[in-house]
């Protein structure tokens, strides 16, 4: 979610960084999963990307949400670039993607629900706009110049920069989209541990719901451009972080990674400031060019949080980011993968268990198998497919073990929501499988049928 953050005051001692970190913890009753989910917009009849304004917008579908469905607009330079309402957002990536970062809840049942009735919503919208939406982790014919960058400060600084430190920046900005969950920890331990696991595992997850085989119209050699494309966006802020499995892992070691990481802005009175390349460590000591003579506060720290993109991010809860964006039953799969992993104990120890082997150079190699790949990959003597069902079977246990029951009581717990996850691991078939069954047989090549077979 890329809005300004509210973190607090002035910083006067530099403990105050893990502890805004640390403050996240929380007792075992009080965890809650965040589901974030993104989409690509398109007008009906000529299958174009959304512009920012006009009759058919983005603009017109935050304005038809916000006048039928009570949603509170949020608003940067006068344009409106986000929603909220009942502790969710709707907000905009920069290429017009349409996202639902969801309210912090306590069951799959509600994250579902919560999924269901925002879906309900934009359709209800986008049907009387001529507009409608996919599911996919990468744009599959539309082209960058087709794609407009929509009207935040803090996009158009990162357009440029995102130009200078890698090859894939500006395609992940406008032709790409995710899901992932944010998960809570309850101690320093915990999120190390949890933070381990999400890191390794994070390549089953981008093999599993792996759904961007084609860019420019054509296949791409990839099951996950999504995840190719991370792999060459920016070093300084991306990746598997070798770190996070040393000996002294933990809030601190975080702080001092986010600090070498180079800023984006700072933000003031509603805008953004240029402070692209400077170091969080000058603001420290009120040495920020951008800013000189000025002292960050915790809210300008909470932000810079929010520009490092590894395939797991520790805030105030732990992001998973590994997954492409896709079709309604692995929008919920995904928080159930990782909520089964990850709020059980004997389901996070059973995980650590599998992974604690494994070297730096397996995660990356795992990483870069899956995005080509997917289920199929192979790296050395790990097989993804056998991973991936043992990965699925941890889950399902977690699951079972939380016992968290929906629909009145009719449904005993969680695990249906793996279903979807549960016939990959049978077939070894992800969607991109699917995808590019369909392009190589019934649709001749035509990229065009897409849209009308996988909208919403």
């Amino acid at each position: 979610m890329s809005i300004p953050q509210s973190g607090g005051g002035p910083i006067e001692h530099h403990d105050q960084l893990a502890e805004y970190l640390a403050s996240g913890c929380k007792p075992k009753d009080d965890l809650r999963i965040g589901t974030e989910h993104e989409k690509f917009g398109y007008c009906r009849d000529t299958l174009a990307p959304l512009p920012y304004e006009g009759a058919r917008s983005i603009k017109a579908v935050l304005e038809g949400l916000q006048a039928k469905f009570g949603w509170t607009p949020v608003f940067e330079g006068g344009n409106i670039i986000g929603l909220t309402k009942d502790g969710a957002n709707v907000s905009l990536e920069p290429g017009g993607q349409l996202e639902l970062s969801g309210a912090p809840l306590e069951t799959i049942h509600q994250t579902c629900d919560e999924v269901n009735e925002h879906l309900r919503e934009v359709r209800e919208v986008a049907d009387k706009l001529g507009v409608e939406f996919i599911g996919l982790g990468a744009a599959p014919i539309w082209r960058h110049e087709d794609m407009p960058l929509m009207p935040k400060g803090r996009y158009k600084l990162m357009d440029g920069y995102m130009q200078t430190v890698g090859t894939m920046g500006t395609t992940m900005m406008r032709r790409t989209c995710t899901v992932q969950v944010n998960l809570d920890f309850g101690s320093e331990a915990d999120m190390v541990q949890k933070m381990r696991v999400a890191l390794a595992l994070q390549p089953v997850a981008t093999a599993l719901f792996a759904n961007s085989p084609f860019l420019d119209g054509k296949p791409n050699g990839h099951k996950s451009w999504r995840a190719r494309v991370w792999r060459d966006l920016d070093p300084a802020r991306t990746g598997m972080l070798p770190f996070v499995f040393e000996d002294g892992f933990g809030f601190e070691a975080w702080v001092q990674y986010v600090l070498d990481v180079p800023m984006y802005f700072v933000y003031r009175d509603g805008k953004y400031i240029n402070a692209l390349g400077q170091s969080f460590r000058d603001f420290l000591k009120g040495q920020l060019p951008a800013l000189p003579g000025e002292m960050p506060t915790l809210s300008d720290w909470a932000d810079h949080l929010t520009t490092v993109f590894p395939e797991a991010r520790v805030k105030k809860y732990i992001e998973m980011r590994g997954a492409d964006g896709g079709p309604w039953r692995r929008l919920c799969a995904l928080p159930a993968f990782w909520v089964g992993l990850m709020y059980d104990q004997s389901a996070l120890d059973a995980a650590w268990d599998l992974v604690k082997g494994w070297d730096a150079e397996t995660r990356d190699a795992l990483r870069v198998a899956a995005s080509v790949d997917g289920l199929q990959a192979v790296v050395g003597k790990i097989s993804m497919h056998d991973l991936a069902r043992e990965v699925v079977a941890i889950s399902e246990a977690g699951l079972k073990a939380r016992a968290c029951p929906g629909a009145g009581g009719l449904i005993t717990d969680e695990t249906h929501f793996l279903n979807a996850l549960k016939e990959s691991t049978e077939t070894g078939r992800v969607p991109a499988d699917e995808l590019l069954d369909h392009y190589h047989g019934d649709w001749a090549g035509d990229l065009t049928k897409i849209y009308s077979a996988y909208r919403y």
